[in-house]
């Protein structure tokens, strides 16, 4: 497992590198990617694993404590800051908090700059759920010839702007086959077929948390008739527990602390002598 020192200076051993994942290209080996909100979402993906996770910039401190050895993407988004230094300055404190890359959808020139203070940065192509009404809707990217060149463009474009990877979302499975072979990005695929180097699932989606799951996702567990089955608990349980409040049930005798009658007798008649 290699060592590093993060970009927080701390010394810190890591699953994967980007170096690492620079080599996968043409090496036939793919790593996974899955999302984490969360330390115990992180924890999991370490105990199943999982060489890299994905998770909002301001989220990486609390993701972070679930684990120092999963390779952190920090996404930043499209809220909040605006101009290339305030979004340098969002990738930089993700980085000092421990992630080990950003990934971005924002402007070729924001990518740039960060490129230029040799930050690894990832692009975001095909899919990118928050242009959606630009795409006239949540479709697949790619699927005429037309669209397939512009989208290529787009992939040289970001490579030209000193990007090191690429996620790669709804694109036709074909199409990124054709793309893989050429671009020098490393690809993660997100519903974009198997050649890629890294294949990427929401966690919520391979656990079956998500009530509209996506056509690409493939569940592995059923979390949400879990769910569903603690909070119908959960509302018995206090329905239960006001009832019993109601008609005096609740507390009887076993649930309260109690005191010898001698000692009792003391405590009330120096109270009433009082």
């Amino acid at each position: 497992m290699p060592r590093i020192l993060d970009y927080g200076g701390r010394e810190a051993d890591r699953t994967v590198t980007v170096a690492d994942i620079v080599a996968l290209k043409g090496s036939g080996a793919q790593y996974a990617q899955v999302t984490a909100g969360s330390a115990e979402e992180e924890a999991a993906a370490e105990a199943a694993g999982i060489e890299m996770v994905v998770c909002l910039s301001q989220a990486v401190p609390a993701v972070r404590q679930g684990s120092q050895r999963v390779f952190v993407t920090a996404a930043i988004d499209f809220e909040g800051d605006v101009t290339i230094d305030e979004l340098l300055g969002r990738a930089l404190t993700a980085l000092t908090n421990g992630a080990d890359a950003v990934i971005t959808a924002r402007r070729l020139a924001v990518v740039e700059r960060l490129a230029e203070e040799d930050i690894p940065v990832m692009g975001h192509l095909g899919f990118v759920p928050k242009k959606s009404t630009l795409y006239g809707g949540v479709r697949a990217i790619g699927k005429t010839a037309d669209e397939a060149t512009g989208l290529w463009r787009r992939f040289v474009a970001l490579e030209d702007a000193g990007a090191f990877a690429v996620e790669c979302e709804i694109i036709p499975a074909r199409v990124m086959s054709e793309i893989n072979r050429r671009t020098g990005l490393a690809t993660i695929s997100l519903g974009s077929g198997p050649d890629a180097d890294v294949m990427f699932l929401f966690t919520s989606d391979i656990c079956g948390e998500s009530p509209r799951p996506p056509h690409h996702a493939r569940a592995y567990a059923d979390l949400g008739a879990l769910y569903e089955q603690v909070r119908t608990e959960r509302v018995r349980a206090l329905t239960e527990f006001r009832a019993d409040v109601a008609t005096r049930r609740f507390p009887d005798i076993t649930e309260v602390a109690r005191i010898d009658d001698g000692e009792l007798e003391r405590f009330v008649a120096e109270v009433d002598g009082i």
